[in-house]
């Protein structure tokens, strides 16, 4: 097996059953690509074409405010998803830019492929509506924690979810996941909420 496809291999797996006659034909659709620190995945009003799987390193999901402000959506860390899930199933344009924030390495599962494994993988549709289920899971968590838990809550939260994120991002990119200020952040930080 290809060692780029091990680490995906197993999360498809522990989502569905897939015989090993349906992996090798379904790996046989995945490319894999490295991106530079920085570099950019998709790029807002661009149509979403790819799932993203991180195999090593890091992403963010981002939009931009009619200011021009970013703000963090989510972070996908190794061995995890990282989609516009509406651009993607709707063929419509972007809201979001999904950029590396390291040296990252990332297998692409395109539009193509996934409606392709609908048809035939046993379990393809199942696959999909797992993926779904656990981008709305994502997105009903980011909005259910904005309006009820406090900033230091999520705070809390956050490093549960992304440990050592401290470490690997800058400290603007973390305040705006949290939805607060970089000076509030630096206040959490030395617990003095």
């Amino acid at each position: 097996m290809n060692s780029k496809l091990s680490k995906i291999h197993i999360a498809i797996k522990s989502l569905i059953e897939i015989d090993d006659k349906e992996w090798s034909y379904y790996s046989s659709l995945f490319t894999t690509r490295n991106y530079n620190k920085k570099e950019i995945l998709l790029q807002p009003d661009n149509v979403c074409d790819n799932i993203f799987f991180i195999n090593k390193r890091l992403l963010r999901i981002f939009f931009m405010d009619k200011n021009g402000n970013e703000s963090t959506f989510y972070f996908s860390q190794e061995n995890d998803f990282a989609v516009d899930y509406e651009s993607f199933l709707n063929r419509t344009p972007s809201n979001y830019t999904i950029e590396a924030m390291e040296d990252t390495q990332v297998v692409h599962m395109s539009y193509k492929m996934v409606v392709d494994g609908y048809k035939k993988l046993r379990n393809g549709e199942k696959l999909g509506r797992l993926l779904a289920e656990k981008y709305f899971i994502i997105f009903s968590r980011k909005i259910q924690n904005i309006y009820t838990k406090t900033p230091y809550e999520r705070y809390q939260l956050m490093n549960i979810q992304f440990p050592n994120i401290r470490q690997r991002v800058s400290q603007h990119y973390i305040a705006s996941y949290l939805n607060i200020s970089s000076v509030h952040l630096s206040r959490l930080i030395n617990k003095k909420v």
